[in-house]
């Protein structure tokens, strides 16, 4: 039986042992796999679209681990009660410092050596490619999925958490931009997309959205792929693709723009 606070997506390694494993040491880890644990008042909702295409192929074969943690579990009382009024008054509802300090103080231990902790919050920092390259690269991620009107600021402060946004706009809650984050990390994982190259031209790898991308037919509804992609001149495609990126770039985001152009003067 499992611990009851966790649920683990993933294939296991299983070592031999003389030792009695504990019926409460939590989800058995992947041997080398990127971990990454969520703490969540929606377990079920894990892993959700993570479990398909190629997110979903990668977890099967054990290239990285999913653990949800469910936060009802550290809940106060009969009812286990995770949240409470905001001090000072206002609506909604903030989830309680001593609900989410039992959670962490259960999930901590469990987490690899390295892996960011992190708040799913509108307020925090923008998440981005870098961000997803850098968390590709760390053993995993510990992650908060924020509910209601949000989480103690004590808890945050106490734990040095990093406050994270997915964009700015506001959901019901973190599971969704978890989900989303997580994939974005996953995916550059070494073996996950098999052509590794694939994510070097890709948008945001260098600061640019990505150039247009056509295949068959070659004339659809009046409309035919560019001349320069069906030349065979590696050189003029690679002129023309990056001119459109930049083009796009300029035009759709140009606060992208400007801080290309200022790392590249």
């Amino acid at each position: 039986m499992s611990d009851p606070a966790s649920k683990s997506h993933g294939r296991k390694s299983i070592t031999a042992s003389l030792k009695p494993r504990s019926l409460m040491d939590g989800p058995e880890r992947l041997a080398r796999a990127w971990s990454a644990q969520v703490i969540t008042l929606l377990p079920d909702a894990f892993p959700g679209i993570l479990g398909h295409s190629l997110t979903g192929k990668a977890l099967k074969d054990g290239l990285w681990q999913l653990d949800t943690i469910d936060l009802r579990h550290f809940g106060e009382g009969k009812h286990r009660n995770v949240d409470d009024t905001p001090a000072g008054g206002g609506a909604g509802m903030v989830l309680r410092a001593d609900v989410m300090g039992r959670a962490l103080d259960h999930a901590l231990p469990r987490a690899p050596e390295g892996a960011p902790l992190v708040y799913l919050s509108p307020r925090g920092t923008p998440f981005t490619q870098a961000m997803a390259r850098d968390w590709a690269t760390r053993p995993g991620v510990t992650m908060i999925c924020g509910r209601f009107e949000g989480l103690d600021q004590r808890v945050i402060d106490h734990y040095d958490i990093q406050e994270v946004s997915l964009g700015d706009f506001v959901l019901t809650g973190g599971d969704l931009a978890a989900q989303a984050m997580i994939d974005a990390s996953v995916r550059l994982l070494p073996g996950v997309l098999g052509n590794e190259s694939s994510t070097e031209e890709e948008s945001f790898s260098d600061g640019l959205l990505e150039h247009p991308q056509y295949t068959r037919p070659a004339e659809w509804q009046g409309r035919k792929i560019p001349d320069v992609l069906m030349s065979g001149h590696h050189g003029e495609i690679a002129k023309w693709r990056r001119a459109m990126s930049e083009d796009l770039t300029k035009a759709r985001r140009p606060d992208l723009w400007n801080a290309h152009s200022k790392r590249n003067d």
